[in-house]
């Protein structure tokens, strides 16, 4: 009884939150909402949401229903879960796994990009998820490439890029209109002390 008191105050906490943040942020909450109506599109035609990344990587959600089947042997009974590529998508995953998966997508394009920069310009660079790391004589100049390469990313129409992509893909397919673009001057990001450290 106490998991589910506690499961039920989780779901409640979720709702809050994210009530509160669609408030604040109501952009991303847009952007948020356009993606999953997309996702929503285009699972109902039984396919997998697929994309390409910013730096050209091609990318498939996997989700898919589970057949389990159990196997009866004289010691004990066990369940397998079958994860065969043809079988029918998880439609309900593969709309909520994709603003996210989107976005991680976005993310690691960033990290790549900032990964070549240093690269190129023969600097030490190591990165998990969203942790950057360089020597420390040459933090400032990776804040640097950071910021640049951020901008660059994100000055692009990627939102547009994805759509257009969609629409070759799925002709048959209305995809909604694009979500209003916020006001933000992402060159305000160069001069943010706490971007990234």
């Amino acid at each position: 009884e106490m998991d589910n008191e506690i499961y039920s105050a989780c779901g409640y906490l979720a709702r809050i939150t994210m009530d509160v943040m669609g408030d604040l942020f109501t952009g991303a909450r847009q952007t948020m909402n356009w993606l999953a109506t997309c996702a929503r599109l285009i699972s109902s035609q039984g396919t997998p949401v697929a994309w390409i990344s910013p730096i050209g990587v091609p990318a498939v959600q996997p989700y898919r229903q589970k057949q389990p089947y159990t196997v009866v042997t004289l010691l004990q009974t066990v369940v397998l879960i079958n994860n065969n590529a043809n079988l029918p998508i998880h439609k309900m995953r593969q709309v909520s796994a994709f603003p996210p998966n989107y976005v991680h997508s976005l993310d690691s394009s960033h990290m790549l990009l900032t990964g070549l920069e240093m690269d190129r310009r023969g600097l030490t660079f190591s990165a998990v998820h969203d942790s950057f790391w360089t020597h420390a004589c040459d933090i400032d100049e990776m804040n640097d490439v950071l910021r640049e390469c951020f901008v660059d990313l994100y000055s692009r129409p990627l939102l547009e890029e994805l759509k257009q992509t969609w629409e070759l893909q799925y002709p048959s397919l209305e995809f909604p209109d694009l979500p209003e673009r916020g006001t933000l001057d992402l060159n305000e990001v160069k001069e943010a002390p706490y971007f990234f450290q």
